[in-house]
């Protein structure tokens, strides 16, 4: 809601709620069924969400009185093709996309200092977050100094973009930048800035309404997971939003997709991921909201919700909606959020009908799928795309089979002797042998799977028994961590497992997005020049949700996504064509083979850590002093004052030529006319294949 909104009510929705020892302003949902335009029950969640969002704005210029009764009567077929406004409660940027967010917000605040006006008037009308996590590269790996190394290089790469980003965050209102290092901007979302339900002043009275956003990154979604709805955008629909213009859209259909049983002894929520995206890119889901029901919800944990809803773009649906229920107030209060946020999530999400329980009457979809989470196995994707799943059995055929089909496609067949090509790759006078299918990656990376301690502890526990039966990682494969909050180190080292990860390199590079959007960094100069000698398909595991062709590394052919205990799993086997559910990683210290089931941890003793190592006190400790970020951050200089100084030598923040010439008197907007297509692209290709 905008400040200048004057809201009708319409609908007699408006009413009071107490929560706790406080009382607040809410816009009634049931007051629509009382009145017969709605069936509450049968209305998808996540619509319900979409309609309070119209019924509290519903103002005669942005939202209609009709706009609220088009959501109303929404019905699983033959949707009106009747555009509505969305008015999120917030916006979320990353520093790649936010940088040109603030430079326009710069541009305009001089704009109104040539006209004349106040330029401290120029602020984001909605909250803004932004979290710088996009920039840091893994330079540095396998030393127990890797992370502040990289952090180093990473503000000396970025230090004209971090002090502007810094000028906005001390300048602007309604603004707020998470500084670098401190968590991947999903994550970061999911553990701090999200509420659930948001309270805010309006109008003098204290407002409650559910927490809604959109982001400039598609992976915005994960927060889906926290019963929050909100997806990615472009720059452009993100800043209409601040500026408090609505997002508008057709009213979406809504695929219900059932969970029965739990996940088996053995399988993670990268597992179910992976098998749900398989399942739903065949369903075609692009532009439809997909809302996630049944009985299987309440084995998943919220972590493992999150993982879910993350993959939404890889998966083609707007958002992979999970509504609020007690596991969301369980997460709530283990992520140290307040009890007063608390209560009010749990009060207002009931009185409005948001809140699932087992009992609770299924809505109705547009269409449904189901998966039995107890049919869930081991599973990698790859080696181009995310939906490629393949089961860890018959992981190494499939790699035999991608070696040679992109040349049998071409109307010919690699020969045996390209097929068995090796290289050397050359160490301090050592050499080792490596050929197609060589894991030279092997990386613990992105929001995916940093948001969930389960498989984080996994993978620590694996390392620990591997490490105690002597197994070692290859120097050819580059290792690393890359968790999506500093909370994750906190844990570990609870845990006591942070050692045993180091054992195997897996130390500590930065906290952000690194290997999975390609800040992989360089290998080793030995690895590269054996790659390049061979010709050599080689491979990266990495527990991201993104392994197109020519994004994670150049030097990369085939790419996996996998969970981080696979990807621990990967490094110490060192390549691809291997049966990890038959063959031996390696063999132990004492002579003997040692097989991914000897060090395969249970649900149990992941179970038994998660109870022990993750504590609220360390989502309060992190996040109390997020914003002022470390000593890199506080030394940096920052232009002061209310207007942005420009550098005329920058090659990089420069003054937009928007507002130049501009007037008092409105412009005349002509259509656009003889526009041409730029790219027509085929299936499957993507931004990552136009420019890596």
């Amino acid at each position: 809601m905008t400040p200048s909104q004057k809201i009708l009510n319409s609908f007699g929705a408006k009413s009071r709620l107490t929560a706790g020892q406080n009382t607040y302003t809410f816009f009634r949902l049931p007051a629509l069924e009382e009145a017969g335009l709605v069936s509450l029950s049968r209305l998808p969640y996540s619509i319900r969400i979409l309609l309070e969002n119209l019924l509290r704005q519903e103002d005669g210029r942005l939202v209609q009185t009709d706009d609220v009764k088009t959501i109303a009567q929404w019905k699983p077929k033959g949707l009106p093709d009747r555009e509505i406004p969305f008015i999120p409660a917030r916006v979320l940027l990353q520093d790649f996309t936010g940088v040109p967010v603030v430079v326009d917000m710069a541009a305009m605040r001089d704009a109104a200092k040539t006209l004349g006006a106040d330029p401290k008037r120029i602020n984001p009308l909605f909250p803004v977050d932004l979290v710088i996590d996009h920039s840091v590269q893994v330079d540095v790996f396998g030393t127990s100094d890797a992370f502040l190394q990289n952090a180093e290089l990473e503000y000396a790469r970025n230090r004209e973009r971090y002090s502007f980003l810094k000028w906005g965050q001390k300048a602007l209102q309604n603004f707020r930048a998470v500084p670098p290092d401190m968590g991947i901007v999903h994550q970061v979302n999911l553990e701090h800035l999200a509420s659930v339900v948001i309270q805010r002043d309006f109008a003098g009275e204290k407002l409650a309404y559910p927490d809604t956003l959109i982001g400039t990154d598609s992976h915005t979604t994960m927060i889906n997971g926290l019963g929050i709805v909100g997806w990615g955008v472009g720059g452009i629909e993100a800043e209409a939003a601040m500026l408090g213009q609505p997002l508008y859209m057709l009213l979406p259909e809504v695929v219900g997709f059932r969970f029965t049983g739990r996940l088996p002894e053995g399988a993670t929520a990268t597992d179910a991921v992976l098998t749900a995206t398989q399942m739903l890119r065949k369903k075609n889901v692009v532009g439809k909201f997909v809302e996630f029901y049944g009985p299987g919800l309440s084995s998943l944990s919220l972590p493992d919700r999150a993982t879910i809803a993350n993959m939404a773009p890889e998966y083609g649906a707007t958002i992979g909606f999970f509504p609020v229920d007690k596991e969301t107030l369980a997460y709530l209060r283990l992520s140290g959020r307040s009890a007063d946020t608390i209560q009010l999530v749990e009060a207002y999400s009931k009185e409005q009908g948001l809140f699932r329980t087992d009992t609770s009457p299924d809505p109705e979809f547009s269409d449904t799928l189901e998966l039995d989470l107890g049919s869930v196995v081991p599973s990698i994707a790859g080696p181009k795309r995310p939906q490629d799943r393949v089961p860890l059995k018959d992981a190494k055929a499939s790699f035999s089979r991608a070696l040679s089909a992109p040349v049998k496609e071409r109307g010919f067949e690699l020969s045996p002797e390209k097929l068995a090509r090796r290289a050397s790759v050359k160490w301090d006078g050592k050499s080792e042998e490596i050929t197609h299918g060589a894991v030279v990656i092997a990386a613990i990376t992105s929001c995916t799977n940093t948001s969930n301690p389960s498989v984080l502890l996994g993978a620590g526990l694996l390392a620990k028994k591997a490490v105690e039966k002597g197994l070692k990682v290859s120097p050819h494969v580059k290792t690393s961590l890359a968790p999506g909050s500093r909370v994750v180190m906190d844990y570990l080292d609870a845990a006591g497992l942070t050692p045993y990860l180091e054992a195997l390199n897996f130390h500590l590079v930065g906290y952000g997005c690194t290997t999975c959007i390609g800040n992989s960094g360089p290998l080793p100069e030995p690895v590269t020049a054996a790659v390049k000698e061979g010709d050599l398909v080689a491979a990266a595991v990495l527990s991201g949700n993104r392994n197109f062709e020519g994004r994670v590394n150049p030097m990369v052919r085939a790419n996996y996504l996998a969970s981080p205990q696979l990807v621990v799993a990967y490094a110490l086997a060192g390549r691809m064509d291997v049966d990890l559910t038959a063959e031996p990683l390696g063999f132990g210290s004492d002579g003997k083979p040692v097989f991914l089931k000897d060090i395969w941890p249970s649900n149990h003793e992941i179970s038994d850590a998660l109870s022990h190592a993750v504590k609220p006190e360390m989502f309060r400790k992190q996040y109390a002093g997020a914003m002022s970020g470390d000593e890199n951050w506080a030394s940096l200089p920052v232009p002061e004052g209310d207007l942005y100084r420009w550098d005329p030598s920058s090659s990089y923040i420069k003054h937009p030529p928007y507002f130049d010439g501009m007037t008092l008197e409105p412009a005349r907007i002509a259509d656009i006319r003889r526009a041409r297509v730029l790219a027509l692209l085929g299936d499957s290709v993507t931004t990552d294949h136009i420019s890596p």
